[in-house]
């Protein structure tokens, strides 16, 4: 899956196996009503606290009942916790102080009760611990083979539901789904069966499986042989999302069954399971449209299932729909027949063995083009005023998916390959095995009004989503705690295929971006190692995150250098043919990358220093004529000694390049594997610089200590010496290092001055990047002043750059992507006459009524500029309303969100939420531009807290939406009574909400924040 990138240039939508993080058992507790079917040994389990109140209808308040849970324990023994006590202060009787104040001998009579009050206790004790298979509970010893009346959830109708762990239990697995759905798109509900078929692993008297939101009106199970469907009682347990099937007689090992279910359910209004869509058609009449999102937990509210990814089945999937709709699913359309009057029914052929959470379903008015591809049916759908811009997607996808297949040296394995706008859509796009959904603007190119940018958009989401088809899809990770196998690489080869296939579009630099931020976020205490032991849902959702995504393909990347790329594919194809159509773990990857290495290098020990362990090392340079020291540490933003964990002891296997003055192209690159704390690498000959970290391949910070002179000399002097990948390397870095308080801010400063002499779209981009959030922090502050100063160093390096620039969409696509964040970037801070001219651009555009072309790569500029006037902004949204193009409504969108009337964003933010005219899809992006305005920030945050409850129904705690809401909404923040405020709002919502992932994050921040303005504020009013 692709969560939403915001512009692409904000980050994406966070081990150990899960048995070994199930919560300690509490002190066992007994049932109060006898178990309604007999529980195999291996079911018996201690509740939590938690369940176990739930269990007794008890509030969290009541938790001085556990105190007679211990009492009731110790009268098993033959004593109550008030006899203990009074038995010792009876003993205590036996002793007698003397006249000088010491204690006299006991009496015999005293040690002898002692002595049998000792050996009773000693007994009691070995009977308890050696007696094999014991337990003591109310009603005496259970021996083996005796099921314990242990306390299990209760169902909701009053009685115990038989399983209690989040996870299913591994009794009984499925292999095949036949499900019939017929929505409504009139009434938005929708009725559907599901019939099951199961094998049993070991014998059990219950199926277990996942219903969410269902109305289960009826449920059977057949025998193989049988040909009579027994009815069967059900037990629901929401809080697990779980229902028990109870058989009503034993399900017998090897055997397979028939589970037959009947259900009814409304159509979601969030963006999960199986959802219901407006849209008006080219008439303006509104029209609905019923779609599926199910990763990572919703198949289970649109059928029953077994919905954890290694539960691979088959799927035969029937719709009943209005015959002027149509219906797309996983496989191709088998046949269509009349049910009833103005009611047909659409089969689909049989699946492949895939994930529920891949299987997908769509009811709606579409319209597509087609091309086949080596025997596979490449279609784009979108709803029909859209399919003139499908062109360039229908292109884009051929192209790439024969470049996987010739990669992979796997076909891909279906006949045909659906891409389908939906209208409104929470991520990027899905991967859905045959029937990817995307979001309009990741897959629409309007010639018109769509951008360079744009077009970089819907070629790196296409190339993220079919790569997913071999890796997600064939190859499926065993449960979420590897969800980087899926996204990390797919977002890897979504890089790799572009620079393949579309070197013009330069996505490295993109790529470089991306892995910088994400940094950012794996700098902080509130970081997670990729592979991280999940299982709740909101965990889950919380893997969906820019760690899982961008380190993953980080080390993926660096890990084919490493390696080479012929070895890596290799070994990556070794992967696929080993595991197709089954489910993997992390070691499995590397296990597949030692066939080809065969013993020259060990890669699951090199790779687990990096997968199991949340950060990333800080390189420290010092080099001594052809002697280079190197030393590594933990690199991590240090904040208030309670909240952070310190790893100074740990160690990654560091594979290290580096290039030197001798010889700086990227043939020359050497290597060297640090695996320890430190080490020398003695050069051939002294050399004038060296730098580390080529091309940014390798996933770690360096720190050049006093040759960081050398390098800013050489920047000034031939910057061209290093390439433009490098430069932007260093300006992270050493910025990265003023952050950390390792290198002076006046240096990082320094370092930038070259840039008037730089033309290239990557480092001037990180340098803009960095200075913004400088800019940001004073100004958010309330230091107007200081950050004037700091737009003034920005505008005397780049103003020239910025004058040459053309309001046209001329020149190379590199040109074109550097005048567009040029001149956006400028007319947001006013430099030069920028305004002027957009202002002059958006004025002729108005007056004719929209008709006039603009240049789509100032686009942007053009309507931010316009939108800072009351009629401009009105007209924006007016023509938003009213506009076919994607593209152009992004871009709308935004400028809407960039006006300084707060009374206007208030409204904007209000009515995104509601859905009404602008869509919730972009609440999430509209929260971020209003953020970081200074009339907005405050209100950004106001509008979460007051909405909060509104947003986590809409989007789901955990959520990539929520994740990107909650840290754009406070990451500007820089005082102690914000730190405050935002701790206070979490913490009062409860504690769950407090242990998010995002929420750690933001705190992190807001202190960091705090330290950076302690640290600096007071130097850069001295010598800026």
């Amino acid at each position: 899956m692709e969560p939403f990138p915001s512009d692409r240039i904000q980050l994406p939508r966070n081990m150990i196996e899960n048995s070994m993080f199930e919560e300690e058992p509490d002190v066992v507790d007994l049932a109060k009503e006898p178990c309604l079917h007999p529980l195999e040994p291996d079911e018996v389990e201690y509740e939590p606290r938690s369940s176990r109140l739930l269990v007794r209808g008890l509030g969290e308040h009541e938790m001085d009942e556990e105190e007679e849970d211990y009492e009731s324990s110790a009268k098993l023994l033959g004593m109550s916790f008030m006899n203990r006590s009074s038995g010792l202060r009876n003993n205590m009787a036996g002793y007698r102080q003397s006249p000088d104040g010491s204690c006299s001998v006991p009496s015999m009579r005293t040690v002898v009760i002692c002595t049998v009050v000792l050996v009773i206790a000693i007994s009691v004790i070995m009977v308890i611990y050696l007696l094999p298979k014991c337990t003591f509970t109310k009603e005496g010893c259970h021996k083996k083979n005796h099921t314990m009346e242990l306390i299990y959830p209760l169902a909701t109708n009053g009685k115990l539901f038989p399983w209690a762990k989040i996870r299913l239990p591994s009794d009984v697995v499925p292999l095949h789904y036949d499900l019939v759905l017929q929505p409504n798109l009139t009434t938005l509900k929708f009725a559907g069966s599901v019939k099951i078929v199961v094998n049993v692993m070991q014998v059990t008297w219950k199926i277990v499986l996942h219903s969410s939101g269902l109305n289960i009106t009826k449920a059977t199970i057949t025998s193989a042989g049988g040909s009579q469907a027994k009815p069967a009682e059900f037990l629901e347990y929401p809080l697990h999302d779980q229902i028990a099937v109870m058989a009503p007689e034993a399900l017998l090992v090897g055997q397979n069954y028939t589970l037959n279910i009947e259900y009814s359910s409304n159509l979601s209004d969030t963006y999960y399971g199986f959802y219901k869509i407006s849209y008006k058609d080219e008439k303006s009449k509104q029209r609905w449209f019923a779609a599926t999102q199910f990763e990572p937990l919703a198949a289970r509210s649109a059928f029953p299932c077994f919905d954890e990814p290694s539960f691979k089945a088959t799927f035969l999937i029937k719709i009943k729909r209005d015959e002027q709709l149509s219906t797309l699913s996983n496989m191709p359309k088998k046949a269509t027949t009349p049910v009833t009057n103005g009611i047909v029914q659409d089969e689909f052929f049989g699946s492949l063995k895939m994930s529920t959470y891949l299987v997908a379903f769509i009811v709606a008015d579409l319209k597509n083009i087609s091309r086949e591809s080596n025997g596979t049916l490449v279609s784009i759908y979108a709803i029909p005023q859209h399919l003139n811009q499908v062109g360039y997607a229908l292109n884009t996808a051929v192209k790439l998916l024969e470049f996987y297949q010739k990669y992979f040296l796997i076909n891909y394995p279906l006949e045909k390959l659906d891409l389908v706008a939906i209208p409104d859509f929470q991520s990027g796009a899905m991967e859905n095995w045959g029937l990817i959904t995307f979001r309009e603007t990741t897959l629409l190119y309007d010639n018109k009004t769509s951008s360079v940018r744009d077009k970089k958009l819907i070629t790196a989401v296409i190339a993220h989503e079919l790569a997913h088809q071999w890796f997600g899809n064939l190859v499926t990770m065993e449960w979420w705690n590897d969800l980087w196998l899926n996204e990390g690489f797919a977002t890897f080869m979504e890089y790799f295929a572009m620079e393949e296939i579309f070197p013009e579009l330069h996505s490295d630099e993109d790529f470089l971006n991306l892995i910088f931020k994400a940094m950012m976020k794996d700098s902080l205490n509130s970081s997670h190692p990729i592979s991280s032991a999940v299982q709740s849902s909101q965990q889950i959702e919380e893997m969906f995150d820019a760690l899982s995504y961008i380190k993953g393909a980080s080390l993926l990347l660096m890990l084919k250098h490493y390696l080479t790329k012929d070895v890596f594919q290799a070994g990556v194809e070794v992967y696929l043919r080993n595991h197709s159509y089954g489910s993997t773990k992390s070691d499995d990857l590397w296990d597949s990358m030692n066939e080809i290495t065969n013993g020259t290098l060990d890669v699951k020990k090199l790779m687990k220093t990096w997968i199991l362990h949340k950060g990333f090392p800080l390189v420290t340079v010092v080099r001594q004529g052809k002697n280079i020291s190197v030393q590594q540490e933990k690199f991590l933003y240090r904040v208030e000694p309670e909240n952070w964990t310190s790893d100074a002891s740990y160690l990654w296997h560091i594979p290290l390049t580096y290039i030197t003055s001798n010889c700086n192209f990227t043939h020359c690159t050497n290597a060297y594997l640090l695996d320890r704390k430190s080490a020398v690498i003695e050069l051939p000959e002294e050399v004038e610089w060296i730098k580390f970290n080529v091309e940014m391949s390798g996933y770690y910070i360096v720190h050049y200590t006093e040759d960081w002179k050398t390098l800013i000399d050489l920047l000034k002097k031939n910057h061209t010496a290093l390439s433009a990948k490098d430069r932007a390397n260093l300006i992270n870095s050493i910025f990265s290092l003023a952050g950390l308080g390792k290198e002076s801010l006046e240096k990082a400063f320094e370092l930038i001055n070259y840039l008037e002499n730089e033309s290239s779209t990557a480092p001037l981009t990180q340098a803009l990047f960095q200075m913004s959030l400088i800019y940001n922090l004073l100004e958010k502050k309330g230091e107007q002043q200081l950050a004037a100063r700091v737009m003034h160093r920005i505008e005397s390096l780049l103003g020239n750059k910025i004058d040459q620039q053309t309001w046209t969409d001329d020149g190379t696509l590199s040109e074109r992507e550097l005048r567009s964040t040029l001149l956006a970037f400028a007319c947001t801070h006013n430099m030069r006459n920028c305004r002027t001219t957009a202002a002059e651009m958006f004025k002729k555009w108005m007056s004719s009524n929209g008709t006039t072309s603009l240049p789509s790569d100032v686009m942007k500029a053009i309507f931010a500029t316009g939108a800072k006037t009351d009629d401009g902004w009105e007209f924006l949204l007016k023509m938003y309303s009213s506009s076919v193009s994607e593209a152009e409504k992004k871009k709308m969108i935004e400028a809407l969100a960039s006006t300084d009337d707060v009374r206007k964003l208030i409204w904007l933010m209000q009515n995104s939420l509601e859905g009404e005219i602008i869509r919730a899809q972009g609440l999430s992006h509209i929260i971020t531009t209003v953020s970081q305005s200074l009339p907005g920030y405050l209100l950004a945050w106001d509008f979460v807290k007051e909405n909060w409850e509104k947003l986590t129904r809409k989007f789901h705690l955990g959520s990539y939406a929520i994740q990107n809401i909650v840290s754009w909404s406070t990451c500007q923040f820089s005082t102690k009574a914000h730190l405050l405020e935002v701790k206070t709002f979490f913490e009062s919502r409860s504690e769950e909400i407090s242990q998010l992932r995002c929420v750690k994050e933001a705190i992190d921040t807001i202190q960091l924040n705090i330290q950076w303005m302690e640290r600096n504020l007071a130097k850069l009013q001295e010598w800026l």
